[in-house]
C-alpha cells in the first residue's frame, strides 16, 4: 500500500492552486483513493518536483521523494 503524502494540513494556496502540506493539487487530492499504484507514484513524483522547487529547504525524508 502506498501512503498519501497528506500531512493534515489542507490548505490550498490560490497562487499555486496546490495543498500547503502536501503539494498536490485538488485533481490529485480527489483521484488519491481510486489511483493504482502506478499513478500513485507518478503524483509523488510530481509532489517530490514540486516541493524540491517550491521548498527547497523542505524535509525530504517525507513519503513522497521520487
Amino acid at each position: 500500500m502506498i501512503e498519501s503524502p497528506c500531512i493534515n494540513v489542507c490548505d490550498i494556496d490560490s497562487a499555486t492552486r496546490l495543498c500547503q502540506g502536501c503539494f498536490r493539487n485538488l485533481d490529485e487530492i480527489a483521484a488519491w483513493a481510486d489511483a493504482s499504484d502506478a499513478n500513485k507514484h507518478l503524483i509523488l513524483a510530481a509532489v517530490a518536483q514540486r516541493r524540491r522547487k517550491l521548498d527547497p529547504d523542505a524535509d525530504m525524508s517525507c513519503n513522497c521523494a521520487d
